[in-house]
C-alpha cells in the first residue's frame, strides 16, 4: 500500500467529489478514481457508495479514514521529535485558554525565556470541544477553568479560586463584606453567554441558592462585563484570575459569597499519548510555576 495511494483516498474522502479532489491534488481524475479502485481492490470492501457521479463515504471508509489520519498524525509528530533531537526545529505551540485576558501576559513571561518558540491560539468555548480537539491530537494544552476528563488526557490542577459578588460601589449590598448568594435572587445579573463552562458553574450556583439568575445582559468578554458593573447595570459573580487589575477598581466592589461556597478549579490538560515537544514541555514546567504565585 503506498503512502501516496493513502493521500489520495483521505482527498477524495475529504471532498466525497473526484474533481474537486483531483483539482486540489493536481493529478487526472481517471488517476485519482484508478487509485481508489485499487486501494479498494486490495482492502477487498468499498470505501464509498456510489450514485452515478456522486460520492458518499460509507461506514468502511469512516473507520479507514480515521486509521488514516491517526497514522499520518504520528508520523508528523516523528518528524518533530526527529528534528527536535537534531535541534532543526524551534518548537511550535497550540494552546486554548478559557480566561483569554490571561493569556497576553501569560505569553509575554514566557517568551521572554523562550524567544523562538512559535504559539497558535485557538478559540474553544466548552470543555466538550477541548476533549475533542484533545483527543484527536489538534492541540497541545488546554488551560480550563473546569476539569477536563478522558481516558487519554492528564489534568492538573493549578489553581482553586472562591468566586466573589461583583456589585457597583453604590450597590445596596456594598458596604458589606460578605453576603449569601440569595439576598441577590431578584438582581440583574450580567453574565458570559449560555453553554459556556463558566456560565455553567455560576448557573449553577445560584441554583444552589434557590434561585435561576435573571441575567440582564449576556456579554462574550469578561472586560466588557465588568465595564457594565461599574457603570451599574447589574451584578456579576468574578474570580480574582478573572479580575486581573479589576480587582483594585474603585468603582466596583468584592464581596465575599458565604453561602453557598463557590469554588472555581483552573488547571491545565494534555492527551498523554500524544508526543510532547520539548517546547510543550518547557511551557508546561512554566505555567506550574506561573500559577504557583496564586496559590
Amino acid at each position: 500500500m503506498e503512502y501516496l495511494q493513502l493521500k489520495y483516498f483521505q482527498a477524495v474522502a475529504q471532498y466525497e467529489n473526484m474533481t474537486k479532489a483531483s483539482a486540489m491534488l493536481n493529478v487526472s481524475q481517471p488517476s485519482l478514481s484508478n487509485a481508489i479502485k485499487r486501494l479498494e481492490k486490495k482492502i477487498g470492501v468499498p470505501l464509498f457508495d456510489r450514485h452515478g457521479k456522486h460520492l458518499k463515504l460509507n461506514p468502511y471508509g469512516k473507520v479507514y479514514l480515521d486509521k488514516i489520519e491517526e497514522a499520518f498524525r504520528a508520523l508528523e509528530e516523528g518528524e518533530t521529535e526527529i528534528r527536535e533531537m537534531a535541534g532543526l526545529h524551534r518548537g511550535h505551540l497550540t494552546l486554548c485558554m478559557m480566561l483569554p485576558h490571561i493569556m497576553p501576559t501569560l505569553l509575554k513571561e514566557f517568551l521572554a525565556i523562550y524567544p523562538d518558540v512559535r504559539i497558535s491560539q485557538r478559540q474553544l468555548n466548552s470543555t466538550t470541544e477541548m476533549k475533542m480537539e484533545l483527543d484527536k491530537s489538534n492541540i497541545d494544552f488546554c488551560l480550563s477553568t473546569f476539569p477536563i476528563i478522558g481516558p487519554d488526557i492528564e489534568w492538573l490542577t493549578l489553581v482553586e479560586e472562591e468566586m466573589s459578588l461583583t456589585v457597583p460601589k453604590n450597590h445596596r449590598l456594598a458596604s458589606r463584606e460578605s453576603v449569601r448568594l440569595s439576598e441577590v435572587s431578584n438582581e440583574p445579573f450580567i453574565s458570559l453567554p449560555p453553554r459556556t463552562s463558566f456560565r455553567d458553574i455560576t448557573d449553577e450556583y445560584c441554583r444552589q441558592a434557590g434561585f435561576e439568575p435573571n441575567v440582564a445582559f449576556e456579554l462574550e468578554e469578561t472586560s466588557a462585563i465588568l465595564t457594565l458593573v461599574e457603570m451599574g447595570l447589574g451584578i456579576t459573580l468574578t474570580l480574582p484570575l478573572s479580575l486581573g487589575n479589576r480587582v483594585h477598581n474603585k468603582d466596583t466592589v468584592q464581596l465575599k459569597i458565604i453561602e453557598p461556597i463557590c469554588i472555581r478549579t483552573f488547571g491545565i490538560a494534555w492527551n498523554k499519548k500524544h508526543y510532547l515537544s520539548q517546547a510543550a514541555v518547557h511551557f508546561l514546567q512554566f505555567v506550574k510555576q506561573y500559577f504557583s504565585n496564586y496559590k
